[in-house]
Parts: C-alpha cells; sequence; structure tokens
C-alpha cells in the first residue's frame, strides 16, 4: 500500500488526517517535529507529503527546501490564514499546493487526490515519447530531460513548464496561463512564482541565463519556447499537454 507522509506538530489534526486519509487506501507516517519529517521523506518513497510550515527544529520552508533539492515527491504545505509570505515561498520552493488553516477536511482529501492524481499522469502508449531540440532533449515518460549533452534535474512543476512550452513553440502564455496550466489552481496574484520557475529551469537548461535560447521573454506578457528551434524528431504531444 502507498503511504502518505504527515509533517505537523498538532497531534491531533495528524492523527485526524491519518484516519480520513486511511479511508482513500493510503498508510500514512507522521512527524511532529521538522528534523524527524526530513529524516523520512529522505528515506522513504512517499505518493505524497503534508506539511506544516510553523513547526520545531525545522520549520515547513526549510523541510520543502531540503526534500526538493533531491527528490520530487508531491507536497501540500499547510499554512496560517494571514501568511501570505509563507504561500508564495512554498510555491517557489517546489510544493505543488497549499492550503490555509483551519480547512476541512473533504477540501483536504480533494486537494491530496488532485494533486497525486497529476503527479502520476502518463501520457499514452501510441503517442510518442520524446521531444527533441538541438541541445534540449525531454523524455516525457520518463520524465527525463538532457540539455547540452548533461542529465538534468527538475522539480515536477519545473519539468510541467518546461514540457508545455516545448510542445508548443512559439506559442505566449501568460504568467496567469501558466499558474492555471501548470498548478491546476487559480493561484491569483503568484505571478512572481512563475517568474521564479522559469528563473530556476533557465539556470538549469540555458547555457547562457543571460541571453537564453529555449525559453524567450515576451515583455508585458510572459513567456515562449523558441519557436525558431529545429524539432529533430516530428512527434506527436503527449494528450495531457494543453
Amino acid at each position: 500500500m502507498k503511504k502518505i507522509l504527515i509533517i505537523d506538530d498538532d497531534e491531533k489534526l495528524s492523527k485526524l488526517l491519518e484516519l480520513n486519509i486511511a479511508s482513500i487506501g493510503y498508510e500514512v507516517d507522521k512527524a511532529y517535529d521538522g528534523e524527524s519529517g526530513l529524516q523520512l521523506a529522505l528515506k522513504n518513497n512517499y505518493a505524497l507529503i503534508i506539511l506544516d510550515i510553523t513547526m520545531p527544529k525545522l520549520d515547513g520552508i526549510e523541510v520543502c527546501k531540503n526534500i526538493r533539492a533531491t527528490k520530487q515527491t508531491p507536497i501540500i504545505m499547510l499554512t496560517g490564514k494571514s501568511d501570505e509570505i509563507d504561500k508564495v515561498l512554498s510555491l517557489e520552493l517546489g510544493a505543488d499546493d497549499y492550503i490555509t488553516k483551519p480547512f476541512g477536511i473533504r477540501e483536504l482529501i480533494a486537494r491530496v487526490k488532485a494533486v497525486i492524481r497529476r503527479s502520476t499522469i502518463q501520457p499514452q502508449k501510441k503517442q510518442h515519447k520524446v521531444l527533441k531540440y538541438e541541445g534540449l532533449s525531454i523524455n516525457v515518460d520518463k520524465r527525463l530531460v538532457t540539455a547540452h549533452s548533461s542529465s538534468i534535474n527538475l522539480s515536477p512543476k519545473e519539468f510541467e513548464l518546461l514540457i508545455l512550452l516545448a510542445s508548443n513553440p512559439g506559442k505566449i502564455y501568460s504568467r496567469t496561463n501558466l499558474l492555471q496550466f501548470v498548478w491546476g489552481y487559480d493561484f491569483k496574484g503568484y505571478s512572481r512564482t512563475v517568474n521564479s520557475h522559469i528563473n530556476r529551469l533557465r539556470t538549469k537548461i540555458e547555457a547562457d541565463v543571460a541571453n537564453p535560447k529555449f525559453i524567450l521573454t515576451q515583455w508585458g506578457i510572459g513567456y515562449k519556447f523558441n519557436e525558431e528551434l529545429s524539432m529533430y524528431l516530428n512527434e506527436e504531444i503527449p494528450s495531457f499537454i494543453q
């Protein structure tokens, strides 16, 4: 049975979440401080991590940052009602979603299902699996990216951004469009999150970040993939790409 990790110092809430998560077919591991939660997250492979921001020993922001350095496990952050900066930081560090305390259990379970579903989507077998441009190769099925002959480690959101843009060269996406397509929710007001992810993506795939070759900025609008690059293989785009 697949497992979900809950990292939250509120033991009563953690036990309540465990009962409800068990009802949808997942076992649960629990940690009540950031350090022990990080150890579990790095040691095991979880379907999802539910991570509170305010915790003893190590806060959720640092835990998320450390997890993302080596693993791409989906993460839902639990944030305080007025902690706007924490929401932004969570998304910028690679969290897949956030939910504000206090929250309804049904809403959280719906978010859990949605994040896990998005993280496990695979293209149909009949479709081609690799996008190749000069200096860039993207294996959609295996979620592998090679840029300038080097293997690149991307977070889930960085990978989804790259796939969306590379699948539609020349098409301009506003920051709002990218938030809706990649995050799946209307994160209104968080366009800075898109900028941060694009900047990190560029540092990983571009030979010269100051003069990007793949992902271009359309000033005042958003971003696009360079349509002047030749695609080596004229392959179909996976069905989950919009």
